[in-house]
């Protein structure tokens, strides 16, 4: 019913506005597997996000999981490092966001009590995992899928951008620092959900390597 894609960080999954490089709808063919039809994306990752991408392989599978992300039975872990330290070790950000349009894209800002309709709803859980240098290791765990969610609560909230984020904080040569970890749901509803895992990208993984913190192997 579904795959899960360990995205590599730097290719968008759909054509933007005015852009000619390659994306990754074209390539969905490529994972077919005897079906008529390619695989549908299920939900979306920014480009410079790495990791876990979820792909409906049919109609049905995508109605399925159209109804679990609805009803928030998608379970998702992102990693981060942060340019900075939070004010404590753990939380839960419930900021509503505003879409902005500007050329080739859209940036998102925090909402203003006289947004009204144009505020859509923000959860976003957290917890420290280690300091390093004035550098945070953190665990996301979004309860909502607003577009830059994790990046404007991370650099607007926290008070602490993401490293490399050229929007919300300041460009580095080695990208953002920010990996979709994992994904849990049940793609039938009488079974149990499945846990799948993305391995981290070499460049980030030797930047956690320098954090005080060794998660599970898994």
């Amino acid at each position: 019913m579904v795959l899960v894609l360990n995205k590599p960080a730097g290719m968008p999954v759909h054509s933007v506005a005015g852009g000619k490089s390659l994306h990754l709808s074209q390539l969905l063919y490529a994972w077919q597997y005897g079906l008529k039809q390619p695989p549908l994306l299920a939900h979306r990752l920014d480009r410079d996000t790495s990791g876990c991408l979820i792909l409906a392989r049919h109609r049905q599978a995508m109605i399925r999981m159209t109804e679990l992300f609805a009803t928030r039975q998608v379970e998702k872990c992102y990693w981060a490092v942060l340019d900075g330290v939070p004010a404590t070790e753990s939380g839960t950000i419930d900021a509503p966001l505003v879409d902005m349009k500007r050329p080739g894209g859209v940036t998102v800002r925090l909402a203003r009590p006289d947004d009204g309709d144009e505020a859509l709803e923000a959860v976003t859980e957290w917890r420290v995992l280690a300091v390093q240098d004035r550098r945070t290791w953190i665990e996301f765990r979004p309860r909502t899928g607003r577009s830059h969610q994790l990046r404007v609560h991370a650099a607007s909230v926290l008070g602490c951008p993401i490293v490399g984020d050229r929007l919300y904080g300041r460009h580095e040569a080695a990208g953002l620092h920010l990996h979709a970890r994992s994904v849990s749901f049940a793609p039938r509803a009488n079974k149990p959900p499945l846990e799948i895992n993305a391995p981290v990208p070499d460049g980030l993984a030797e930047v956690l390597a320098r954090f005080p913190y060794v998660p599970s192997p898994d």
